[in-house]
């Protein structure tokens, strides 16, 4: 069992997803970890699940990790503040200058108080998906303000440290701005464009590949988490969608006239513009560095894949990214496989000879 830097207990508020996990995470480490949930049920699956124990009279956690609604957030870290008087209390909402504000026009004691976000989560919650490593090489924003000392924040860094996560400092100004372009704007237009498809044509939705299906992957979410989210953060999200609307209208009125001089150079700019932007998104590792991409044709029944992973490591190749997508009404699926460039034309050669076909 790993070492932990946490001494605990920690109590865990709210047992969804993130509160799960980090329950599941902590109990990996040994921690005691103490489990509470506005609803019963929630409680009993995370606490079947080994994320946790229910709490006792005489519980004094060292930390205390509010995983609720952002709606409810400042009310509970308000409350488990002035329950537990010598705890740490942090939050994981997704946002955290709205919180601190309300905690500190209702007076509670923000100097035992710091929020944080990891970035990290899933279409769908609840306990039952949470994982022990959901924070393995996250990014985990620790919102530091001047009423905490860092001595009595440490044991936040620990946790963060402990579940795996890569601690990231950042004001809560700017942690909302960062957010609202990386996470909250991608939401709102995957949720719009995923729309367009309620009155499309069967025959159309029916050709949707894998492109169509990254962009609306995050439009299956909980729309009353994202109300609760978007109203909290409206002012910065507002801003990057006007943004995105002048750039919106500019692309339209080039489409409107494609034929007029200059259009196909306007074009080729904006599209050359998201080859940049993309470019700056870091890779695994949190790396920017490139990778070749290999389409490999796998039958759909059992063992292949798993074939094809191993016979990709007797390559001695590290698979770097990976992503399978279906071929509709044909029993074949295509991997597509992300590696360094100095590799590819090896593994190519190598899975061709053992009868893998590439696409």
């Amino acid at each position: 069992m790993p070492e932990s830097r946490l001494v605990g207990p920690v109590r865990v508020v709210g047992v969804g997803l993130l509160g799960t996990s980090i329950g599941l995470g902590l109990r990996a480490r040994g921690l005691d970890v103490i489990l509470a949930d506005a609803s019963p049920t929630h409680l009993s699956i995370a606490i079947d699940y080994g994320a946790g124990r229910a709490e006792l009279p005489d519980d004094r956690p060292q930390l205390i990790v509010v995983c609720v609604p952002p709606d409810v957030t400042a009310q509970v870290v308000a409350a488990e503040l002035a329950r537990f008087e010598h705890a740490i209390v942090t939050d994981v909402a997704s946002v955290k200058l709205a919180p601190l504000h309300e905690l500190r026009a209702s007076g509670a004691d923000v100097s035992r108080y710091v929020g944080t976000h990891p970035m990290a989560g899933a279409e769908r919650g609840g306990p039952l998906s949470g994982r022990a490593d959901l924070f393995q090489g996250r990014p985990w924003v620790v919102a530091a303000h001047d009423g905490i000392s860092y001595q009595r924040g440490s044991a936040i860094d620990d946790l963060i440290l402990d579940l795996g996560g890569t601690l990231v400092e950042m004001t809560p100004e700017d942690h909302d701005r960062s957010v609202a372009l990386v996470s909250h704007v991608p939401q709102v237009i995957s949720s719009l464009l995923a729309r367009r498809l309620i009155d499309a044509p069967s025959a159309a939705v029916n050709l949707a590949g894998q492109g169509l299906r990254d962009m609306t992957r995050i439009a299956a979410s909980d729309p009353q988490l994202w109300v609760q989210i978007l109203g909290a953060n409206a002012a910065p999200v507002a801003g990057i969608l006007n943004q995105f609307r002048h750039d919106l209208d500019r692309l339209i009125e080039t489409l409107e006239a494609p034929e007029a001089v200059g259009a196909p150079r306007r074009l080729a700019e904006e599209l050359a513009g998201g080859n940049a932007g993309v470019a700056r998104i870091p890779g695994k590792h949190g790396l920017d560095r490139r990778y070749s991409q290999l389409v490999v044709m796998v039958d759909d029944r059992p063992g292949e894949l798993a074939r094809l992973f191993t016979e990709i490591g007797e390559a001695g190749v590290n698979l770097e990214d990976l992503r399978l997508e279906h071929s509709p009404g044909a029993q074949i699926g295509f991997a597509d496989i992300a590696v360094l460039p100095e590799r590819l034309g090896h593994l190519t050669e190598w899975l061709t000879e053992r009868g893998w076909r590439i696409a």
